[in-house]
């Protein structure tokens, strides 16, 4: 908890302290009840997993299957934030509101996106199918990704496209860079 707490420390600019984090952030509320649902999803108990899941969907209207496996993520205002169950999301995260991490297939398979270390999910981009997203890269809002991103890309648009690699390291992603 400490870690993630130094997460959105870290990420958010609108950080003030700790105690606002644990008690006024829906994202962070979200993260913890889904810690708790993937536990129980792990252990195969029935119903409990999905019952966390749809009370933490009510609470935050961040909407995380329990079969998904998160690392360290800032989900920054949240609200219509969905997460699918095959999903995996690393460490350093940042998730704004409205992202869709969603399934292009009904088989049981992987189906969800891999999101790697350090992105930036700008707000309303979907993600979609078995795709990965490299560490380090930023997807600018409103795109839709449906192939594998290379590390540190800048991806925006509908179909998303690269528009540039390896130059996203150490850098804020602004709205300019975006033309």
């Amino acid at each position: 908890m400490i870690k993630l707490i130094q997460s959105f420390k870290r990420l958010d600019p609108a950080y003030k302290n700790a105690l606002e984090v644990i008690f006024l952030y829906p994202g962070f509320k979200a993260l913890m009840l889904h810690r708790l649902a993937h536990l129980l999803w792990q252990l195969r108990v029935p119903f409990l997993p999905r019952f966390v899941s749809e009370l933490t969907r009510f609470l935050t209207g961040i909407d995380i299957h329990p079969g998904a496996r998160l690392g360290r993520v800032v989900i920054d205002h949240g609200l219509g934030v969905v997460i699918g169950e095959t999903a995996v999301i690393g460490n350093d995260v940042l998730i704004y509101q409205g992202v869709s991490l969603g399934g292009t297939t009904l088989s049981p398979v992987k189906r969800h996106p891999t999101i790697e270390d350090q992105v930036v999910l700008g707000a309303g981009a979907k993600i979609l199918g078995n795709i990965v997203i490299g560490r380090a890269s930023r997807v600018g809002a409103n795109s839709v990704v449906v192939e594998s991103v290379p590390p540190e890309s800048t991806v925006v648009g509908i179909p998303g496209r690269v528009l540039s690699k390896g130059v996203t390291e150490g850098r804020e992603l602004e709205h300019g860079d975006l033309k």
